[in-house]
């Protein structure tokens, strides 16, 4: 019985161009695939901190990437329709703030739990953070070549 060697062709061959009667016996084949993991051994994050001059960061230092424009022209942004007075001949900005002056007007004690300042207070706020959010977004989405 003779034995004979020949090459696999698919997958896990090293070259899919050489055909199976022109490899030698004495010739060895290097199985390789992309499902397979590289023999590079896994680098330690410590030492690599030690390379970066002793700190270990998992993000960038500058992730807020905060800019003084974006929170000048989003409240600018959000005072400016909040204080269109569409809610019964008063504005939104307008309601926040006479609300602000009629709870300190009895400072000591809090504002009740069914007081108009609480719907006020949240939806003056929740305007404002979404605002600036969306400020945030397209201010440095531009500045990045995002779109």
């Amino acid at each position: 019985m003779a034995a004979t060697t020949s090459t696999i062709v698919g997958l896990g061959t090293s070259s899919l161009s050489s055909p199976s009667h022109l490899v030698s016996a004495k010739q060895t084949v290097s199985l390789t695939s992309g499902f397979l993991r590289s023999p590079v051994a896994a680098r330690n994050p410590l030492r690599l901190a030690q390379a970066s001059g002793g700190k270990f960061t998992c993000f960038e230092q500058n992730w807020l990437r905060r800019d003084l424009n974006v929170i000048g022209f989003g409240l600018i942004g959000w005072l400016a329709p909040s204080s269109i007075p569409i809610i019964n001949g008063d504005s939104l900005t307008g309601l926040f703030f006479s609300s602000i002056g009629t709870e300190l007007a009895h400072f000591p004690s809090p504002p009740a739990l069914t007081s108009q300042f609480w719907l006020w207070l949240v939806t003056w706020h929740l305007g404002l953070f979404i605002c600036l959010t969306f400020g945030q977004i397209g201010f440095k989405g531009r500045t990045e070549d995002y779109f």
